[in-house]
């Protein structure tokens, strides 16, 4: 297997400089992405175990000087083992996409080869990032799935929980809508168990947006946030309507699946109201690459390598990432709809 020069250094090709390379490029950022939800985490083998502590945390009495103190109690505890998925994906670069090709904004020389690689290395990494977000959004609402839409795990099932959810019934003019938000925020705090959070976030489907600052009951509070520096009639509002403790933010995006077909993220009419500022609750494992010179080492979000052909014919460009999104507590996820 013969190994060319890496463009993006002049010592010499190695794995970690192309995927160094890949990974300085700019970032197709993602909403969970730019939010920075979910924490990325190394691991150095396949697989993670995550230990379930169902104990309580109780207040300490005070007793008398010298007198007996109180024992903590043993807490019971489960542990699941989940396998990080591979996600390779591969591009070629050949002489055609080189020869006689015009560099961007150059009248009079060819494409060179670092800018073409640069190029295909900038949308196989926008593939990887989207891919990222697809299973990030669906490990936020329990259930993580793979590029082809199949489910990997269920962490409501693996954890023997049952999923949280509130029906805000929008379509009734009647509803106290602030009733039903104070509900989901006493249900993330109930969920806490010693986690610690920030505030309160929904990503809702368009229906749901739009259901809830038309509500009758919603749509002074509404005007009322406009009105403090606020355009409505002229700004995107999608992003960031706060009520009654809860930061509203309409999440649109459909991806289309490996398969060919299309997933809307969010399901139409519903949400997913969940806490920011956790500390260990959304984690994204990343894994080694499949690789004998990465084995035992520290998993990085993606790695990238290019290799010529014996024949001269072509520079294969290899990327893969080794990715898994947890959800730890499942629960503090609080699934949102307007069943009319």
């Amino acid at each position: 297997m013969t190994v060319i020069a890496n463009p993006f250094d002049a010592g010499g090709y190695s794995l970690a400089e192309m995927t160094q390379a890949i990974n300085i490029l700019p970032n197709i950022y993602t909403r969970l992405g730019q939010m920075g939800l979910f924490r990325f985490e190394g691991i150095t083998q396949r697989s993670s175990i995550i230990e379930q502590a169902e104990g309580v945390l109780n207040l300490l009495p005070t007793v008398p000087l010298g007198g007996a103190a109180t024992v903590a109690n043993r807490d019971s505890k489960s542990m699941r083992s989940f396998t990080v998925p591979w996600i390779p994906h591969d591009d070629v670069l050949t002489p055609q996409d080189i020869q006689g090709v015009r560099g961007f904004g150059v009248a009079d020389a060819a494409d060179p080869l670092a800018t073409v690689m640069e190029r295909k290395l900038t949308r196989m990494r926008a593939k990887h990032a989207q891919t990222r977000e697809y299973m990030e959004i669906n490990a936020l609402r329990g259930i993580v799935k793979d590029g082809a839409g199949a489910t990997l795990y269920n962490y409501f099932t693996e954890f023997g929980l049952q999923q949280l959810s509130v029906d805000f019934a929008l379509g009734t003019a009647g509803t106290n809508v602030q009733a039903k938000v104070r509900d989901v925020l006493r249900k993330v705090e109930v969920e806490l168990k010693g986690e610690t959070m920030t505030g309160v976030q929904a990503i809702v489907a368009p229906e749901f947006f739009d259901k809830l600052i038309s509500h009758p009951k919603v749509e002074d509070a509404y005007k009322y946030f406009s009105s403090t520096g606020a355009q409505p009639l002229r700004e995107d509002m999608r992003r960031r309507f706060p009520f009654a403790g809860i930061l509203f933010e309409e999440y649109n995006a459909t991806v289309t699946l490996s398969t060919g077909a299309t997933e809307t993220l969010i399901p139409a009419g519903e949400g997913i109201a969940f806490p920011l500022g956790t500390m260990d609750t959304f984690v994204t494992y990343g894994a080694p690459a499949n690789l004998i010179e990465t084995v035992n080492t520290v998993g990085l979000p993606m790695y990238a390598r290019q290799i010529a052909r014996n024949d001269g014919s072509a520079i294969d460009v290899k990327t893969e990432a080794s990715i898994l999104p947890v959800n730890k507590r499942p629960r503090l996820a609080v699934r949102i709809f307007s069943s009319n």
